[in-house]
């Protein structure tokens, strides 16, 4: 019997990939966590010699002899992310994006995202997918997982910095994992950003006070949860949004997805420093000249060159994949204080992804597209 040559994929537009459930927070922290424990096995992999590292990046030149080429500014890349993951997921795919700041004045978002999830026998494409929200999704998730297993049960006061985006996903994972969440407090630069964000709140979440606070210092003093989410430009890191030990109470659990350093008072080891993977990590202080930190923002970053610099044990850092699969404790006492950097992978995407184009098929969601009847070249 001869075998179809015939291949088809799925097309996934951003409503369709609303329609198949890409912002079903509770349903991504699962997805999250699923993805760590697979991280901790090694049924992974990513780009770079170690398999581990972010992506592919390509940046443009501040001068250029090509009249055409386009110019370094703010956020201005193309970047590829590709990963396989193993375990009930079994996919590859990689996350495509451009990015320019500029975009904001055209009423687009800063970065456009698309996915490609591929079957892992035969390479073919298994759907093209609408990606900001998925990205956005599965980078707040991941923040749900650490307070999952790392932020006390009780906690009640969340403090953000940043009223964008990833603020939004991040509280969404902390209510799906910490359900006596009651007050949010945010630190934000514009009035404009302040007032969307209080009003997606007061939609999403209309039982909880949110509290609008003048410093990054306000928001983390006296949270149980505290998040920085905002944006800055690299470069140096005395720029970026900092953290004190006399600001964190006791007990509280830290959760970085954007720049952010610490100041050598939360240097000392009885501050649980946690990382979502040390791999990636490591990888950057490969692909980067040092110290680090002055071109990736993420304060795991920090930790590793505080290890150059022989100012942080390395047996002191913590895995969060590990922390998942049981393999280390996760929260030991109610006072411990913990640190957690969210540097952001590939696997996120293709396991997110996944259960996105499962949701869909099951649905009948989507656009069927063919790549070809009978291939041309064999």
């Amino acid at each position: 019997m001869t075998r179809s040559t015939k291949i088809n994929f799925l097309y996934l537009s951003e409503p369709d990939m609303v329609r198949a459930g890409v912002t079903d927070m509770p349903a991504c922290v699962d997805a999250m966590e699923a993805m760590f424990a697979l991280l901790h096995s090694g049924d992974y992999r990513m780009a770079g010699p170690h398999n581990n590292s972010h992506g592919a990046i390509l940046m443009f030149p501040e001068s250029s002899p090509f009249p055409t080429m386009p110019l370094a500014t703010t956020d201005r890349r193309f970047m590829a992310m590709p990963a396989y993951l193993g375990g009930s997921f079994g996919t590859a795919g990689m996350k495509w994006y451009g990015s320019n700041v500029a975009n904001r004045d055209k009423g687009l978002p800063r970065s456009i995202l698309t996915f490609m999830l591929n079957d892992v026998d035969t390479g073919a494409p298994l759907a093209l997918m609408s990606a900001n929200l998925l990205s956005a999704y599965r980078t707040g998730a991941v923040p749900g997982v650490g307070a999952r297993h790392l932020a006390r049960k009780d906690s009640r006061v969340v403090g953000i910095v940043g009223p964008g985006v990833m603020a939004r996903t991040s509280l969404a994972a902390f209510m799906a994992v910490c359900p006596a969440i009651d007050t949010v407090k945010i630190k934000g630069r514009g009035q404009k950003n302040l007032d969307a964000f209080r009003a997606w709140v007061a939609e999403t979440f209309p039982q909880l006070a949110v509290q609008v606070v003048d410093s990054d210092e306000e928001a983390v003093r006296g949270s149980d949860i505290a998040t920085f989410c905002a944006s800055v430009a690299t470069g140096d890191p005395s720029l970026y949004p900092l953290i004190k030990r006399d600001w964190v109470k006791p007990g509280a659990f830290l959760s970085m997805p954007a720049p952010c350093t610490i100041d050598p008072s939360m240097e000392t080891p009885e501050i649980r420093k946690v990382l979502d993977n040390r791999g990636l990590y490591e990888a950057y202080q490969e692909e980067n000249p040092r110290p680090v930190h002055a071109i990736i923002p993420a304060v795991g970053v920090q930790f590793l060159d505080l290890v150059d610099e022989g100012r942080i044990d390395p047996a002191t850092l913590e895995d969060l994949g590990a922390i998942v699969a049981g393999a280390t404790p996760g929260r030991r006492d109610e006072d411990e204080i913990i640190l957690l950097s969210v540097g952001g992978m590939a696997v996120e995407d293709v396991a997110w992804g996944t259960i996105v184009y499962r949701n869909a098929l099951a649905r009948g969601i989507g656009i069927d597209l063919n790549l070809w009847d009978e291939p041309i070249l064999r």
